[in-house]
């Protein structure tokens, strides 16, 4: 089993949980692989965060695109941020966000990686 915060250093919280128990039966090379194709397809929260708060200046929903939610970003953008309490949620949300994003591109390159016939 490869050492995930090594491979990883940024992960956190629920995410590092969540990695670990994907790859737990992972070999060195393909952990390596997965922190490589998950690295590039990850969303930071601190982006999330920051990007929520653009909402505010009158950008509302970049956040929502990002996370590939484009009918929401949409409504967003459309609705400044369903009259700021859309972006106010999503403010206090961002990490669940993220998570719930990032989980989804984890399983997808887990997914990849297992699959892969080959080093």
């Amino acid at each position: 089993m490869a050492n995930i915060l090594q491979l990883m250093p940024y992960l956190e919280g629920d995410e590092l949980m969540y990695v670990q128990e994907l790859i737990k039966d992972f070999d060195e090379s393909k952990a390596q692989q997965f922190a490589s194709v998950y690295s590039a397809r990850r969303k930071d929260p601190t982006t999330i965060l920051i990007l929520t708060l653009l909402g505010f200046l009158g950008i509302a929903g970049i956040q929502r695109f990002i996370l590939n939610q484009i009918g929401l970003g949409i409504l967003y953008f459309l609705t400044a941020g369903l009259c700021f309490i859309g972006t106010i949620i999503d403010l206090v949300n961002y990490r669940k966000l993220s998570f719930e994003y990032n989980s989804v591109q984890a399983q997808q390159v887990a997914s990849l990686v297992k699959n892969f016939q080959g080093n």
